[in-house]
């Protein structure tokens, strides 16, 4: 009898040396990565970085050139059925049959009043507007009520109320105990959201830390300068102590300043930062080194959700 990869204590998704090949491209080159269980954890990079390829592979679509992937303890490629219930993939359009288990219909009706769809639930999809056909997709990758949810890009093109209803929802899951694994270029949701961030750059992991230490690598930040002509000026800075510095600049210059306000470094900038560099930061050797060793879930993202939400 097989157990419940839960009780096991596997990490929810573990890579391990993954690469992919397409003729002379190398989507993915090497990437090592273990997320725990009900961790809160963002996938980020530009374009072209191998994000959809990484996705594509975790939820069994795609075959790895080199490599192993497991979700929940279960390799994708020796038992693709099994670990393909584990896993729900936002927007993949994917229903319960695709899993191979029966539905939920009271797990379905839950579904259906969180993302506000109840009244549309006998409707044709082709009808529906954008903001309800990314809800349906929504309902679709959790159908089957799955251990780890993917979430590529869930907020994209959709209204700021469906943005913080979605979030709710999907803070309320991970409170649960369910781990998210969230791909967005909305990069204020993954900041407020996300407990651990990796950023991929051609096909590279280039950045792999908690979210707080990401932020705190980087002390620099903005200063905005109202002028008392009424123009405004915003001026980055490195370090804080360069501000004194930058202050006696403004000073000089003849203007009158009527109010300063600081602002602290983004994951945006931070992001930004390390797309920049070249080469890959010493730092990220010492976070590939949990992909061997035990993971401790960090806390839930639920106390994050709250900023999220005054933020969009």
């Amino acid at each position: 009898m097989h157990k419940n990869p839960s009780e096991q204590g596997h990490p929810a998704i573990r890579l391990t040396g993954v690469s992919k090949t397409y003729g002379s491209l190398r989507a993915l080159d090497g990437i090592s990565l273990s997320i725990a269980q009900g961790e809160f954890f963002g996938l980020l990079g530009p374009n072209g970085a191998g994000k959809t390829s990484l996705i594509s592979i975790i939820a069994g679509l795609n075959r790895p050139s080199e490599g192993s992937v497991e979700v929940m303890g279960l390799d994708v490629l020796a038992e693709p059925e099994r670990a393909r219930r584990q896993l729900g993939v936002v927007p993949q359009e994917l229903t319960a049959g695709y899993y191979g288990v029966k539905a939920n219909t009271d797990w379905i009706d839950q579904l259906l009043q969180q993302l506000d769809l109840s009244q549309k639930a006998s409707a044709n999809m082709r009808a529906l507007s954008g903001g309800m056909k990314r809800r349906v997709l929504v309902a679709q990758a959790l159908v089957h009520r799955p251990a780890v949810i993917v979430l590529d890009e869930p907020t994209a093109g959709v209204d700021v109320e469906l943005r913080q209803s979605l979030w709710r929802f999907i803070g309320q899951l991970n409170q649960q105990g369910h781990t998210i694994l969230l791909t967005t270029h909305y990069l204020e949701e993954a900041q407020a959201m996300c407990s651990r961030i990796a950023m991929l750059k051609q096909g590279r992991i280039v950045a792999l830390d908690q979210t707080a230490k990401l932020l705190a690598r980087y002390e620099g930040g903005v200063l905005l300068a109202q002028y008392r002509d009424g123009s405004q000026e915003r001026l980055p800075f490195a370090h804080y102590f360069d501000l004194e510095a930058l202050i006696a600049t403004m000073r000089q210059s003849g203007r009158t300043i009527d109010a300063l306000q600081i602002e602290g470094s983004s994951l945006e900038d931070v992001f930004l930062d390390i797309m920049q560099e070249s080469g890959i930061p010493t730092f990220v050797a010492a976070e590939q080194a949990l992909s061997t060793g035990e993971l401790t879930a960090p806390q839930s993202a639920a106390q994050s959700q709250a900023k999220l939400s005054s933020r969009v």
